[in-house]
């Protein structure tokens, strides 16, 4: 195993913060709470996009438009939750050390609410992840730990937590239980809120993926808990073990050398975050499937997505066909998980798709014209 702190990263004027004066820890527990919460309360809800479906009579598809966060992401969300989560734990002090294993955008999010408390930042990463991320992570003051082995991050973001006198926030384990699933504005909340005066307002389907497993257990959990009669599909990557487990519960890593190429969700091993109880179906889309619906996604939308986006949709649109054979209507809501900005140099480079053999022109073609009168 080979380990690169930070150089795998064009530099950025990293921006130093230190904890403010306080007379106790609880104290400080108390003003990093508020600083959390008031951040929170800044905040405008995200976007619902309505985007119909020409071809499929009676379905409406809905985009959740998580890229509007502050940091461009889903995951924002969560790493609030995550650092709410251990600060009312008090796993975390005024002098702790954040660290984290992430394929980026967590990260990004997480050095966002570290910076905010002061607080140093370690981002353990896969070496492949896409460098406009961990711009980002640097960016908000974070430093980056890069790893060879994906399958190695999360001992040694243990290692570095250990050694630095850290805390793990730990992301695979956490993501499940950190959010409420009950309400206090979760996603699902949020989805429904704004579905209320749509002609469809209960949707037939809410469509996520997995990378903690969070989202999912999220949405499965608020579903069940409101007694929507809503299912939940959760989209995965064809190298991802989630929707190889759903099938077959034995099955809890995937053999060496397979890997997911869709940033953000897919996972070699299962995660102790994922609860497959709480899903009705699990589809699993090609990567070649993935860019080539986040390409065609990006042009009805007049901006690029990410491609876990574009899993979702390929998700969705199998959904769709399903409710038309039968004859049914109803709406379809699903997320825009990140921006395209990130994936400049990789998903949206056409080179860099090629020297891979993913085929992403033909599918994307196809969507488009799904997608178009």
């Amino acid at each position: 195993m080979t380990t690169k702190p930070l150089a795998v990263a064009r530099a950025l004027p990293r921006i130093e913060a230190t904890a403010p004066p306080v007379s106790s820890k609880r104290e400080w527990l108390s003003e990093a709470i508020a600083k959390i919460e008031a951040d929170f309360n800044r905040s405008a809800d995200t976007h619902l996009i309505r985007l119909p479906l020409p071809h499929h009579p009676g379905v409406t598809l809905y985009l959740k438009d998580e890229s509007s966060h502050p940091t461009g992401s889903l995951k924002h969300r969560l790493a609030r939750s995550l650092f709410l989560y251990a600060l009312c734990n008090e796993w975390i002090g005024p002098q702790t050390t954040i660290v984290e294993a992430s394929s980026g955008s967590t990260a990004v999010s997480e050095a966002y609410f570290a910076r905010m408390l002061g607080l140093r930042f370690i981002a353990v990463v896969p070496a492949s992840t896409a460098a406009p991320k961990l711009d980002a992570i640097l960016f908000h003051g974070g430093e980056i730990h890069a790893v060879d082995d994906p399958r190695t991050v999360y001992d040694v973001a243990h290692r570095l937590a250990a050694e630095t006198g850290g805390h793990y926030l730990d992301q695979f384990t956490y993501a499940e239980r950190a959010t409420d699933w009950r309400g206090n504005n979760n996603i699902a909340e949020s989805i429904f809120a704004q579905m209320a005066q749509e002609e469809h307002p209960v949707p037939a389907w809410v469509v996520c993926g997995a990378g903690t497993g969070g989202t999912s257990a999220t949405v499965g959990r608020y579903l069940r808990y409101q007694r929507h009669a809503t299912r939940l599909c959760v989209a995965d990557p064809e190298h991802s073990v989630f929707h190889r487990h759903f099938a077959d519960p034995a099955v809890t890593v995937l053999p060496d050398g397979c890997a997911s190429r869709i940033e953000g969700i897919g996972r070699p091993r299962l995660e102790p975050s994922f609860v497959p109880g709480v899903i009705d179906k699990m589809i699993a889309v090609g990567d070649a499937e993935s860019i080539g619906a986040m390409r065609a996604l990006s042009q009805v939308l007049g901006r690029r997505a990410g491609g876990s986006t574009g899993t979702n949709l390929i998700a969705c649109l199998t959904l769709a066909d399903e409710l038309v054979a039968a004859g049914q209507t109803g709406s379809i809501v699903t997320l825009l998980c990140d921006g395209g900005d990130r994936y400049a140099c990789t998903y949206y480079d056409d080179a860099w798709l090629a020297e891979r053999g993913i085929a992403w022109a033909p599918v994307a073609e196809r969507i488009a014209r799904v997608l178009s009168d």
